[in-house]
């Protein structure tokens, strides 16, 4: 019996978020325009449980980088109506739409001028007559037996907000490197909050050729340290170029397969892309991902060699030398 109701109970809160999908219409892709075009933050506000998702709701659009803020109705009414400006996009959250304390606070709102939308589940209510944009999160039922306890209505209420958190990622073209830039406190976060050189190859341990090498050395210093690259260095350690397993892959590929004939210079690619030491490893990632590379030479200022970053090194794969220790 137990677990049945426990089943029965995601069933139903499963379906409830399904059937939003035939809510979503020009409605909130008019609100994603506004917020996108918005020199203001998301202000969301509700009371009782639907404040708890509102809540979350900011949190995940905060970290996803969307500017936005809660704001409790009683608080409002009570001096913080002062943080909201034209500028704003403000939701309100209420899923019956006649919560007392959020329609004395919407009247409020719209003398300010700024964009109002709600997040209801009675498009028929006060609360969307007044609101500019109103986004229906309706539920047929609540998961609680009496059909009472918000359950239902406050998951369409989240879901809804993730919805919203994600379209905005997306229109906003927010990155990976962004996200992590907005969490330095978990592990791969901390990792990137890092320099560049506390975890490269110094230069005396990366795998190079003088550029007047010819390929059969170039592959066996490749093949030596298995990094998928070697770098190219003139007479004074100044980086000139790369080689990668690619490069090699397309030798092959246009019968170039006589190696002892032919020298880096003509296989490498010239003036690749670089970064300091004191560089963040963020950075060094948005880079990859942006170029879509896997080794990153690092130079000093003159462009002479410092060392050798790899992407497994960022993610952690592998043993390596983390802030003075081994990880």
């Amino acid at each position: 019996m137990i677990l049945e109701k426990a089943i029965e109970v995601l069933k139903i809160e499963a379906d409830s978020i399904l059937r939003l999908t035939d809510n979503i219409n020009d409605t909130f892709e008019k609100l994603v325009e506004a917020i996108c075009s918005s020199n203001g933050r998301v202000i969301i506000s509700g009371i009782g449980k639907s404040g708890l998702i509102c809540k979350k709701i900011v949190a995940t659009l905060i970290s996803t980088g969307t500017n936005s803020i809660f704001l409790h109705p009683v608080e409002a009414v009570h001096g913080d109506l002062g943080i909201v400006s034209h500028d704003d996009i403000f939701i309100a959250v209420s899923n019956s739409g006649e919560t007392e304390e959020l329609i004395q606070l919407l009247p409020l709102i719209k003398d300010i001028g700024c964009t109002m939308a709600g997040f209801t589940g009675n498009p028929d209510s006060t609360l969307a007559r007044l609101c500019d944009l109103v986004i229906d999160t309706g539920v047929e039922k609540e998961a609680c037996p009496f059909n009472m306890a918000p359950t239902s209505s406050t998951t369409a209420q989240l879901a809804m907000g993730d919805a919203l958190a994600v379209v905005l990622i997306n229109k906003k073209k927010f990155k990976k490197s962004d996200f992590i830039k907005s969490h330095p406190g978990g592990a791969l976060g901390q990792r990137l909050s890092c320099r560049v050189g506390e975890i490269m190859f110094e230069a005396s341990t990366a795998p190079y050729v003088r550029s007047n090498t010819f390929m059969d050395e170039a592959i066996g210093q490749m093949d030596k340290y298995r990094l998928g690259a070697v770098l190219i260095l003139d007479d004074e350690d100044m980086l000139e170029g790369i080689i990668t397993d690619g490069d090699i892959r397309h030798m092959i590929a246009n019968n170039h397969s006589d190696f002892c004939e032919v020298t880096v210079k003509s296989v490498m690619t010239s003036n690749p892309r670089t970064l300091t030491a004191e560089a963040f490893l963020y950075d060094a990632l948005n880079l990859m991902e942006k170029y879509q590379i896997t080794v990153l030479p690092i130079v000093d200022e003159k462009k002479k060699l410092d060392g050798l970053l790899h992407l497994h090194d960022i993610l952690g794969k592998g043993a390596f030398k983390f802030n003075g220790g081994n990880q």
